[in-house]
Parts: C-alpha cells; structure tokens; sequence
C-alpha cells in the first residue's frame, strides 16, 4: 500500500517511519541540524511550492529519506488510517 503525500508522490506505507508537524517540530535545533543535513546530503525533496505543512521520514533504498509536503500531519494520518494502519505507530 501506498500513502499519497502530495502532487502525485506516493510512498510506501511499510517505509515511513514518522509524520511530523513542520510548526512543531522545526523550533527545536536538532531537528533543524538534521533537516539540514538531509538536505546537503541531497535526500530531501518537497512535492509542492506551498509552504510545507509536515515532513515524512521514510526509508528507500536503506536511505532515511526526507518528503516536505503542503497536506496536515492530521490529513495523512487520516490516509493511513482509511487503508487500515493505526496512527499510533505514526
């Protein structure tokens, strides 16, 4: 299965490893040092020119990959929950 996360990008269910807030999350300067380092690491990409309202860790390829996307942490755990995931694990 699939969560749809924006713009046509899908990634598989069984390889996200968190959805998180970007207003949450970003305040704190670890979570920035690592966003940073993804990004220079050029494992980050964004589905949309929106400001993006949460990120998703996954891993593809053995690679912790970084997803920006405009849709709400809420909104995608919704998705996941409709194909039958619990959202605790999220």
């Amino acid at each position: 299965m699939f969560l749809h996360v924006g713009n046509n990008k899908n990634i598989r269910t069984k390889d996200v490893i968190g959805i998180f807030d970007m207003d949450n999350t970003t305040v704190s300067a670890v979570t920035r040092k690592f966003l940073n380092g993804k990004q220079k690491a050029h494992l980050v990409e964004s589905v949309s020119f929106d400001i993006p309202k949460s990120f998703i860790l996954y891993l593809e390829k053995g690679e912790y990959k970084i997803c920006f996307s405009p849709l709400s942490p809420s909104s995608l755990r919704g998705r996941l929950q409709n194909e039958g995931y619990s959202s605790h694990n999220y």
